[in-house]
């Protein structure tokens, strides 16, 4: 049975694909990040808050996603002047320990990367972020929707939309195993301008130019 999969952090990682170019079973599709967005969400909080020292990187340790983003953020914090430590996301007061005694120093900002378990955990993230004044960005649009600060991410709908054009292709002879995974080609930044002035940040002209949705 053939199977085109979309949204899927680590295809490798989880046994789905042999590799990317050459996946090898009856599975291919498309995966929802590259581990080098790690680095842009660094960058991104940084923009919007230029204070930020230390960043709380929010993950699901028993994926390897979990653990490839963190790799891409701690990699590129020291160019940026950030310390970062991680946050497991295991359970809800596991999650609410961690950001309460990071949030007791200053200058800190919180990074959520993506995982099942953040999509769970969503409000309380949120409400922990603003309840201790933390700058956090997002990977997906419903956070910066639900309250939070500023999400980037892929376009969601369009992986849907070039997976239609993969199962048009099985279904006229080719086989998954010789049709390679792809990446997102579409991002979207998101920003949430009234969480913005709760937090007293005031956010770049430039930056909201960019932005495909702001949020008022």
């Amino acid at each position: 049975m053939p199977i085109v999969f979309v949204i899927v952090p680590d295809p490798v990682g989880a046994g789905f694909v042999e590799s990317l170019s050459r996946p090898g079973g009856n599975a291919t599709g498309f995966i929802n990040f590259e581990y080098i967005i790690g680095t842009k969400w660094l960058e991104l909080l940084k923009q919007v808050a230029p204070g930020v020292t230390r960043a709380a990187v929010l993950r699901d340790p028993f994926i390897t996603a979990g653990t490839g983003q963190f790799g891409a953020i701690q990699s590129t914090a020291p160019s940026l002047g950030v310390d970062v430590t991680p946050v497991n996301m295991r359970d809800a007061s596991e999650i609410e320990r961690a950001v309460v005694a990071f949030a007791r120093s200053p200058n800190g900002g919180l990074i959520v990367t993506g995982s099942a378990l953040a999509v769970v955990h969503r409000n309380l993230i949120i409400t922990l972020a603003a309840r201790h004044k933390l700058p956090a960005i997002y990977f997906e649009r419903n956070f910066v929707a639900s309250g939070g600060l500023i999400s980037y991410g892929p376009d969601y709908l369009d992986q849907f939309q070039r997976a239609a054009s993969y199962v048009d292709r099985i279904l006229k002879g080719e086989k998954p195993a010789d049709l390679p995974v792809q990446t997102p080609t579409k991002y979207k930044l998101v920003i949430n301008l009234k969480t913005a002035k709760a937090l007293g940040l005031t956010l770049p002209q430039s930056l909201l130019a960019t932005a495909d949705e702001v949020i008022e």
